[in-house]
């Protein structure tokens, strides 16, 4: 497969590359999607939720009223779930949702989103790209050479040891900047436009299409 090649500016180079069309044109499998994508969600949950039970809320345990013969219904202390004041009955515990998937099952869904979006025609490959100083405005040129500044965009560069492409977009809201190697079925399904430096572009093919 060729794909075209961008320069910053948003003009077209006349150079292509050439990937696997595995990276690019795989059949989708929606289910390993829906597994990655939840399993996504879920190791980003912190679990650390947790009310009080009738044993851990302050008061008397005094039983309130004899047992039998009030006419009513028998009563025990006032830490009681049915009395207001009192403490939750099953309520949520502290709790780890992390749940494990096959390494294949996980490539598999990242070839599938990458394919979704290339279906789309929502990749655009650049060439490669940095900044001599974190600034936010220097990001927002690019965006707007590359007519993407009003869209959700998934930036995957090579790697930056400086960090500047990252520290130029952390402020953007609708930018999300990321290496090869830490691309992931959510935040590519997530954007409405892929942009993928050159290298980066390689990088993807020798971890997902020749694994």
């Amino acid at each position: 497969m060729e794909l075209k090649i961008y320069n910053i500016n948003g003009v077209d180079s006349a150079r292509t590359i050439t990937v696997d069309d595995t990276l690019f044109a795989t059949e989708p499998n929606d289910h390993v999607i829906w597994l990655d994508v939840k399993q996504y969600l879920a190791n980003q949950r912190q679990g650390t939720h947790k009310s009080k039970e009738r044993s851990e809320v302050s008061g008397s345990t005094r039983k309130l009223k004899k047992q039998k013969g009030t006419g009513g219904a028998r009563a025990g202390d006032i830490n009681s779930p049915t009395i207001v004041g009192g403490g939750r009955a099953f309520g949520p515990r502290p709790r780890d949702y992390h749940f494990k998937l096959n390494k294949k099952v996980k490539r598999l869904a990242r070839l599938s989103a990458l394919s979704y979006k290339a279906k789309g025609d929502s990749i655009m490959i650049v060439e490669d790209f940095g900044f001599e100083a974190p600034k936010t405005k220097n990001m927002i040129k690019v965006l707007a050479d590359l007519k993407m500044n009003d869209k959700k965009t998934l930036l995957v560069t090579q790697n930056d040891k400086e960090n500047f492409v990252l520290l130029s977009a952390r402020n953007l809201t609708k930018v999300r900047v990321t290496d090869a190697e830490s691309i992931n079925t959510y935040d590519v399904l997530n954007a409405s436009k892929l942009v993928i430096t050159e290298t980066a572009v390689k990088e993807l093919e020798k971890l997902l299409a020749n694994s």
